[in-house]
């Protein structure tokens, strides 16, 4: 069976040599050392000031939101997986979807002036795909009307643009580390800021509040990790150059072979001033029905492929009516394609090769 991603494993013995150093120390939890370890590591690679490993990436948009004190009404995507969208609702705000450009898939820019509300306080967008947003207009929009801006950047892990780290731009950009991510630590996810004060915050936040042992700075909640997760992270970490090389190599040749065959199939647009990471590899097909139908045959082939993301979030049934039009039907019509470091380049051709049939 071919499924739409694996997660990659190090060799066991890489995770064992973390083992033992836990069990040597006896420190499983509470910002350990591999904890630290990891943060340091990551904030440099991703060229952020402030990195928080936190237990999940749901747990990072909560904190997100809570450290910037959004209220009320926030601009979003309809185009995310389901966690953009039920993190904003857990915390009590109401999101504002607003449409997605169809060439990127990410919000439209363009459109947030139409949505803006009297009780908007925040934009909470998406790097679809590691595609990034349109980050200067919405910097520019955000400033004028004086709203905080969060990256639900899940995809993102790596991306730069035009020479930045993509995790730079806005307040606060949140990761995803689930065991199905590019960069994964079996389950974790991630906060960045460049801001101190907004940093001290989050690093209370994530530890039910904690000002030393018998003290408070406010209301916080577990969002820690534990030393094994960290672990895993630290493994996975030195092999990501070869990872993304490999994702690169089999997004180039899915490129060739879907072009090779003159198949009806279009990708979302990634500008050349991105430095990509390759995290998926979705494609949009002409209609539904046509999608629905490559998507069987290759099921009875036992090739997994995942309509990501269905259903455009506004169709979810978790808010009142707000039609997005491009959104519902990208939704429709966008199926990411099997896309992981141990697919061989003959199970890529197979796969097209059963698309065309």
């Amino acid at each position: 069976m071919i499924f739409v991603t694996k997660s990659y494993l190090p060799d066991i013995e890489e995770y064992v040599a973390y083992l033992r150093q836990i069990w040597a120390s006896g420190h499983l939890t509470n910002h350990g050392p591999l904890v630290n370890e990891l943060e340091t590591k990551l904030a440099a690679y991703l060229g952020v000031k402030h990195f928080f490993y936190v237990n999940n990436g749901t747990i990072a948009l909560q904190i997100a939101i809570k450290a910037l004190g959004v209220t009320g009404d926030v601009l979003t995507t309809p185009f995310s997986y389901i966690a953009t969208t039920t993190s904003l609702l857990w915390e009590q705000c109401r999101p504002v979807f607003v449409d997605i450009n169809p060439a990127t898939l990410t919000l439209d820019a363009s459109l947030l002036e139409k949505a803006l509300t009297p009780n908007t306080t925040a934009i909470m967008a998406c790097h679809v795909y590691g595609i990034p947003c349109q980050v200067e207009a919405i910097e520019q929009f955000a400033k004028k009307h004086n709203l905080k801006v969060i990256y639900d950047a899940a995809h993102a892990f790596g991306v730069q643009y035009k020479g930045k780290g993509l995790l730079n731009y806005g307040d606060v950009s949140t990761l995803s580390f689930h065991a199905t991510k590019l960069f994964h630590t079996v389950e974790g996810g991630g906060i960045t800021t460049n801001d101190d004060a907004l940093a001290h915050r989050i690093s209370y936040m994530r530890n039910f509040g904690h000002n030393g042992p018998e003290a408070f700075y406010g209301v916080g909640i577990n969002g820690k990790s534990s030393e094994f997760h960290a672990a895993m992270g630290l493994c996975v970490f030195p092999h990501m150059p070869a990872i993304i090389a490999r994702r690169k190599h089999i997004s180039e040749l899915y490129d060739a072979q879907i072009a090779a065959a003159n198949l009806a199939l279009t990708r979302p647009f990634v500008a050349p001033e991105v430095a990509y990471n390759y995290a998926y590899y979705p494609v949009l097909f002409d209609t539904e029905q046509a999608l629905l139908a490559v998507k069987e045959r290759l099921s009875s082939y036992n090739i997994y492929s995942r309509r990501y993301f269905y259903p455009s979030l506004n169709e979810a049934g978790l808010t009142p009516e707000q039609p997005c039009p491009v959104s519902e039907d990208v939704s429709r019509r966008v199926l990411c394609l099997p896309l992981f470091p141990q697919l061989t380049d003959e199970q890529v051709k197979s796969i097209v090769q059963k698309i065309v049939a």
